[in-house]
């Protein structure tokens, strides 16, 4: 029989020492935790030992119901410094078209209740209260939905762009004179929606020019000129009125004292530089025209050879003539 007195009393680190140790740590509470709690838009920092959500809930006496908003898994461990969000679900009425409908929502805004309960709205729509204002206790939410309304589209109206020849640019130069700019127009439509709501069709019922647009008027550089050189010195603007057709023509001389001359045009002017004689059908007597490598004119003679695209440019000598010659010019007429 064994002593009682043999018996070695245990000392520090022995098996049952260990064991009291395990034991106390299990008993010992975990330790707290510092959680945000958002309830109802209200915000408070809480310190709780509760493991997950729904401990968390019910240790500040909230009872969940499906129709309730909680920001996390309920089931799940929540974390230290963690913020846990609950709305609690309100009762709400919701009339769409006319047709109401009682429940219990926990949507914070209008247009998450109606987004919530699948109903479909847009800016056309009659939605009251409007979709941004709060849920509340016995909200009552109306929707109207309309099919048909008349909308007012504007647009801009691009510019035109005139191109005026402009004898003091040199060719194949242009250069802006006005830089114009676009109107603005507006056209009112009669919009109807499908049933469906998915598409809609839009027939234009009246359109009206609010600005005109101003056109963007362009010089482009026509080169040489000689007589009348002075003229140029007033500018691009005194020659804008040039238009923008051309005749191509053939072109001789001749002087008030040619064979044959009066010295006076069929218009009553005196031969010479800056009258020429042309086809009336072609170019009509009076008309006014720039002809590069001669300058201004105006067409105040005919002549028995002249027909079709013939000019016969007048000189105030003989020697000016003859060195002109015959040749192909290009006859601009001013507007």
């Amino acid at each position: 029989m064994l002593s009682l007195g043999l018996l070695i009393p245990f000392g520090a680190g022995t098996v049952p020492d260990r064991f009291a140790k395990t034991v106390a740590a299990i008993a010992a509470p975990a330790p707290a935790k510092h959680v945000t709690l958002v309830h109802d838009g209200l915000s408070e920092t809480i310190e709780t030992q509760a493991a997950t959500a729904e401990d968390l809930l019910a240790e500040r006496g909230l009872v969940r119901t499906p129709q309730d908003a909680l920001s996390v898994d309920p089931a799940r461990p929540i974390v230290d410094g963690e913020t846990v969000t609950y709305r609690a679900a309100v009762p709400v009425t919701v009339v769409i078209d006319g047709t109401p409908r009682t429940l219990r929502s926990a949507a914070p805004t209008v247009a998450d209740l109606l987004i919530q309960q699948a109903v479909v709205f847009d800016r056309h729509d009659a939605v009251s209260p409007a979709p941004s204002s709060l849920v509340e206790n016995d909200t009552v939410v109306t929707v109207k939905h309309v099919d048909s309304w008349t909308e007012t589209v504007r647009k801009k109206l691009a510019a035109r762009v005139v191109k005026r020849w402009a004898f003091t640019l040199p060719a194949g130069r242009t250069k802006v004179v006005e830089p114009g700019a676009p109107g603005v127009g507006e056209t009112a439509y009669a919009v109807t929606r499908t049933p469906d709501r998915k598409t809609v069709r839009r027939t234009a019922l009246v359109s009206r020019v609010l600005r005109a647009p101003r056109a963007r008027i362009v010089a482009e550089g026509i080169g040489e000129y000689t007589a009348l050189s002075s003229l140029a010195a007033k500018g691009i603007a005194g020659t804008l009125r040039l238009a923008s057709s051309a005749l191509s023509m053939v072109a001789t001389a001749y002087t008030a004292g040619c064979s044959g001359c009066s010295g006076m045009t069929a218009s009553g002017r005196p031969a010479g530089h800056g009258v020429v004689a042309v086809d009336p059908r072609v170019i009509p007597l009076g008309t006014r025209m720039y002809i590069p490598g001669y300058g201004h004119a105006v067409a105040g003679d005919t002549g028995g050879s002249i027909h079709g695209n013939r000019i016969d440019l007048g000189f105030n000598s003989n020697a000016e003539a003859n060195q002109f010659g015959r040749r192909p010019i290009t006859v601009y007429l001013i507007k």
